[in-house]
Order: C-alpha cells, then structure tokens, then sequence
C-alpha cells in the first residue's frame, strides 16, 4: 500500500487530542486498522468507518441513526413500473476532494458514477482487476447479473437497468461498496502509470478529506470545505487505531479520545457511572456465529454440523464472554429485523445425543480448527474466550480443537477461502436494513468464496431467497424468508451464537452524535466543545 507518511508529532496518539487550539478536533478510538480505502473491496466495519463514511458519497444514502433512504448525490430518482428501469438525477455543483497528486478540474456528474459502477461489473473494463481487488458485496448480491446495463443520459442522469425487478435494490444502493470515486481522478493516475494511487490516496465528495494514514496508528481527515452538505462543525478528524478494549479505555478516561468503539462487556457498568462520560446503547442489527466450510469433509456432511451445534453451550457463551449485552441466537437474522421466524426451534444443548450423532456420521475422534477473530465486535467481544469455551465443549464430545488466528485484514482475506481449514468464528451488522443483506450477502450462492464464509450452496435455500427478493410487497417475501429460515437451520451451515447490545462511550464534550442501527460510526453532524 502507499501510506503517505505523518509529521513525526503525529505519530503519537497521545498527542493527538487538543493541540490545536485555533481547530476543533474530535479523535476517535477505533478498534483496527482498515483493509484499504476503497470500499467496494471489503467488508470491514472498521474499513468502512474510515473510507466511505467520511470520504466518499453515494447515490443515495441512509439517514444518520435511521435505515431511511435519503437523496445522496443524485436529488431524486425515478422507478418504472415493471421495476426494471432506475433513473437517477444527479445532484449539480458537487465538488470531489484535492490531494498531494490530484487537482479536480470539474464537479461531480454522470461519468463518475458509470466509473464507480462498471469498475466492479465489468470484467473486460481495465479497471477491473487494479489493486488485485475482490468484489464481495457487488458479486455476493449477484449485481453482475442483475445489472444489464449503466447507461449516460445526460451529465445528470443516469439509468441503470436490470435483468430483473430487485426489491432492495434502491436500499443496495445506500449501503458502502456503491461509493462514488472520481473518473477523473482515475484518469489521470492510469495515464501517470499508477492506478493503484486511487484506492490508497482516496479522493472523495464527502463531509471529510482524507490528509494522511501511518499504518496501525493514525488515520487524519480535515472537513471538507466545499461539502455540498455544509462544512461540519468539526475541523480535523482524527481515528487513533488502538486495537485493546482496555487501551481505548484508558485513552477515553485520559481525555486522549472522545469516542471509543466496543469497550469490553465487564467495563461498561464502570462507563456508566463515570460522571465525566455518555454511553449511548441500542439493539444492534446482528448477529455472531461459527462457519463450517461446508466443502471439506466431514462438515460437508449436515449431520456432523448438527451435532457440533448440540455440543455448544450457548447460555454460558452468553454470560462469560457478553456479561449481560447479548441473548441467545437461533436464527441467521437478528429478532429486531422483519421476517424473523419465530418458530423455528433452536438446537438444543444435548452432549451425550452430539456425541452419538459424530459416531453415527463416521465422525468419532474428529480433530478440527477453530478461527478466532483477533478484534472485538459488538456480535463477538472475546472471540478468543468464546473459541476457548468452545474447545472445552468439543473436548467433551471428543472432539479435538486447535484455535487459529491472524491479524484482521488477513483473518478476513483466508476465512472467505473455499479451500479454509475448520470453522471460523465471525459474523455480521446489517448494512441496509433487509433480510437479503443477511440472507443472500452472507449464505447464498454467489457470495461462495466471499462473505458467505461457510461456503454453503444449497439450492432449496438459494431459490427462497432469490425468489424473495424479487416479488413487491414485505408480506410476500416474508413468507419466503420465514422458509429460508426453516431450511438454514436444518442443514446448519453455522451455529448461530448471539445477538448483541451495542455500547458507544463517548466524552460530554461530543455533541450530535447518533448511533447507526447499521453499525457504522459517523462523524458528520457531530461537534464537540472547546
């Protein structure tokens, strides 16, 4: 990566927070370092948080605290009536970033939108294979064949039309991997020889600019001035990357920062009784879980991952590692969410009856892997205690587990591979607000060798929820997904853990501050006093 390289003064984090007295400067404790600043790559939260929330726009976007869809960089938008036609009126006026290697000598219009588009459609485009990129969210929600074609009317608008009517298909287009870049700025570092400068170099129309990166300590942004949305009330905004709970802990006590991400469960009655500190908390769209690679034998086989599921004692995952902040999870969508089913029944804790099932499926003596996440999300805050209770079932059913891990970025890139050793713990914060954003993006065919980390392709499954997806009304694909549900838990590709509370502690100085249902943190609309 190219990492443009900080004044040494910069360097330190504990310097970071309020030397500039002329500046209003807000630092954020966050929990990791991004994969990239390109968002249509990843799957992060913490990549997200760092280069589509502040950096980029997209056609439309979601409400702060809310899953509404609001006008982003296009105004309005029109739908056909047979739903295969989407017509976007761009925003006029919209200015993209400057940087160290890129002055933008126009504003924002049609031609970077097809850019962004066919960048990830496009196989043949020259951009498609820049940075060795994967395509996760676009390729694992079938966009490739969904999309028949982007086209330019004008330049400002812009017609996308489909193979097929797609219900969420407005809600995809909010969520973070549809970032619009500048077509311009691609222009001319593929014409300088090094394309690969704008997926590390971001260039962006959103609230903030992108200043500087030192790798696994600082990220810096400056508010944008020109915002089409207004200069925020922050000047310099600054991630300090501190990947220990208690670190980030310290940090927010010390008034180094003033928001912290995911502090650890057992400290959180502490945040609330310090008269210095707001905690916000809410129901988190999420849910945590362990992926078999259903290509490798024996977890090809249903009837082994049913009985590790029986192995699993839930209740004491739940009190040891969420300490109040989770509930049992049955289901791969979380209960707050429409067309949670209800009647499914969960698998029970039943080791004598998993142990007989392993036999009965050749499976005795079976030695395996167990992937723990090296940093804390609100659907996994201790991922290494929960694959170490996890170990301790196993053990009991006779199986032996070794536990494996890695750091972040790697974690994510070797979990999504068909050929992965074992099961991996994981899971997932929705991103728009459907059941397709779990459903599909996490379990269905095409998201095989990307975020569908149990590599699971059933068919009956698949069809419910391509089917689903595509009729009108939220009746009418509710009753589908409540069958996709039935289907998931009977086959068992994962064993569905928890879902979770989520906690943002945050100084009393941070004003405007709203918690994203969606789990992303935003800083546009926020102050803080001097």
């Amino acid at each position: 990566m190219l990492l443009r390289t900080l004044a040494s003064a910069l360097a330190l984090t504990t310097c970071l927070a309020f030397t500039a007295a002329e500046a209003k400067t807000l630092v954020y404790c966050s929990e990791a370092s991004p994969e990239g600043f390109n968002p249509s790559f990843f799957t992060g939260g913490q990549t997200f948080d760092a280069s589509a929330k502040p950096i980029y726009n997209r056609l439309v976007e979601f409400e702060r605290g809310t899953t509404n869809v609001v006008p982003g960089l296009a105004e309005s938008w029109e739908v056909s009536d047979d739903g295969l036609e989407y017509v976007f009126k761009l925003r006029q006026g919209v200015k993209f970033h400057a940087s160290d290697k890129f002055t933008p000598s126009r504003d924002f219009n049609a031609d970077d939108v097809l850019f962004s588009f066919n960048r990830q459609l496009k196989k043949d485009e020259p951009w498609y294979k820049v940075s060795a990129p994967t395509y996760e969210y676009f390729d694992g929600m079938s966009m490739p064949d969904l999309i028949k074609n982007i086209e330019k009317v004008d330049d400002y608008t812009v017609k996308f039309t489909l193979t097929r009517p797609e219900a969420p298909m407005i809600a995809n287009l909010a969520m973070d991997f549809a970032s619009i870049m500048s077509a311009e700025y691609a222009d001319q570092m593929m014409k300088a020889g090094t394309p690969e400068v704008i997926d590390n170099e971001p260039v962006g129309t959103g609230p903030f600019r992108f200043v500087a990166y030192q790798k696994d300590a600082v990220i810096r942004y400056e508010a944008f001035a020109d915002y089409f949305g207004g200069k925020q009330a922050i000047d310099q905004l600054v991630f300090a990357i501190t990947p220990d709970a208690s670190v980030r802990l310290q940090k927010l006590k010390a008034g180094e920062c003033h928001v912290m991400a995911y502090p650890n469960p057992a400290d959180i009655g502490g945040l609330m009784n310090d008269d210095t500190l707001q905690v916000m908390q809410q129901e988190g769209l999420n849910v945590g879980y362990l992926a078999y690679n259903t290509m490798v034998a024996p977890f090809d086989n249903p009837k082994v991952r049913k009985a590790l599921n029986m192995a699993i004692n839930k209740e004491a995952i739940i009190e040891s590692v969420f300490q109040g902040t989770g509930s049992p999870a049955k289901n791969p969508i979380p209960p707050t969410m429409w067309s949670y089913n209800e009647a499914v029944t969960d698998d029970p804790y039943d080791p004598e009856s998993a142990k007989k099932m392993l036999e009965e499926a050749g499976a005795a003596g079976l030695k395996m892997k167990v992937w723990a996440m090296p940093v804390a999300r609100p659907y996994n805050p201790n991922a290494r205690r929960m694959a170490e209770l996890i170990q301790e079932d196993f053990k009991k059913i006779g199986v032996e587990v070794e536990i494996v891990s890695f750091e972040w970025g790697e974690y994510l890139k070797r979990s999504s591979e068909k050929e992965r050793d074992g099961a991996v713990l994981l899971g997932w914060t929705g991103d728009n607000g459907d059941p397709d954003n779990f459903l599909a993006v996490l379990l269905g065919c095409d998201a095989v060798g990307g975020a569908n980390r149990a590599q699971w392709c059933d068919k009956e499954f698949n069809d419910l929820i391509q089917k689903a997806k595509s009729l009108p009304t939220q009746a009418e694909r509710t009753a589908l997904y409540e069958q996709a549900q039935l289907r998931f838990k009977d086959q068992a590709p994962w064993a569905t853990i928890a879902h979770s509370l989520v906690t943002i502690p945050m100084s009393k100085k941070v004003s405007g501050y709203k918690m994203d249902p969606l789990g992303s943190h935003r800083f546009d609309g926020v102050d803080i006093a001097e």
